[in-house]
């Protein structure tokens, strides 16, 4: 691996470069990316691709990456647009992306505006709230976790995050009418740290979770798209939301094995089926050779 800097003028990128470049395989390299989480989160997802050369990358603002564009928040055009300019450093015509949660967002972003990076895109459970049948009530549940992190910390918000991103079907008055969990109950932490600018928790990352995808121009460009949602996912936010995407652009969602970080190891202290997971993301980029 190899480690490497991009200054785009406004933030300096750090991505890094699992393998050669050129590819011994002749294959695009394999890019993948999320938000908002940096390279680290893909340590044990690479690891099952070694004959594949992998591209991983930190987020403006997140883990090595620094920004100097005077804001914190997240914005899909402009990571979008991060990504673009790491593929042209990288010297290659395109790439093929695995892209997670608010990562799948950005990916679902970056097609549209340069329609030739991308050969292959697969997007894991991309938390698109205006795609929703109860966008509002979704919009309503967001604002609750966000209220309990400013309101008591980290651990109360993730406690609450946590209750919206596990919940079944709609957002009903069911569960508007939920006490608030207590953060123990998850080992979170029940005193307040004072910080807030959280990326998850915060809003600083709401114009992603309400991004609205350009159909159109998703459908039209040469970019194959395949929407994925694991399958102990079912039923909850982000899995409605790729069923709901997938749906918009003709397809089922594809199902993958695991939770919506199915594809971790140990990085996040939920492990999902990373073997598992790595098998079939490699058949559903292989089925595009």
């Amino acid at each position: 691996m190899t480690t490497q800097t991009l200054d785009t003028g406004d933030s300096l990128l750090t991505y890094d470069v699992h393998g050669p470049l050129p590819t011994t395989d002749g294959r695009p390299p394999l890019f993948m990316i999320g938000l908002p989480m940096d390279a680290s989160g893909f340590t044990t997802l690479t690891s099952y691709f070694g004959d594949r050369t992998v591209i991983t990358y930190d987020p403006r603002g997140m883990g090595r990456s620094t920004r100097n564009d005077g804001r914190i928040d997240n914005i899909p055009s402009v990571h979008a647009d991060d990504v673009h300019a790491v593929i042209r450093a990288l010297g290659v015509d395109s790439v093929e992306m695995f892209a997670s949660s608010g990562g799948a967002i950005v990916a679902l972003a970056l097609v549209p505006a340069y329609p030739a990076d991308v050969t292959t895109l697969v997007a894991h459970e991309p938390p698109l709230i205006p795609v929703l049948p109860d966008a509002a009530a979704a919009e309503r549940a967001r604002t609750g976790f966000r209220d309990a992190y400013m309101a008591k910390g980290f651990g109360a918000g993730m406690a609450a995050f946590i209750a919206m991103t596990s919940w079944q079907g709609e957002f009903t008055e069911d569960y508007f009418a939920q006490p608030d969990p207590d953060p123990a109950q998850f080992g979170l932490p029940t005193e307040d740290d004072g910080l807030r600018e959280d990326p998850l928790l915060s809003d600083l990352s709401w114009a992603v979770s309400s991004y609205r995808p350009d159909i159109a121009a998703l459908a039209a460009a040469p970019t194959r798209i395949v929407i994925a949602a694991g399958e102990e996912s079912a039923g909850t936010f982000t899995a409605r939301t790729a069923v709901a995407v997938a749906e918009l652009l003709g397809q089922q969602a594809t199902v993958f094995p695991s939770h919506h970080g199915g594809f971790a190891g140990g990085e996040f202290g939920y492990p999902g089926q990373p073997e598992a997971f790595a098998r079939t993301l490699r058949e559903v980029l292989d089925a595009s050779r």
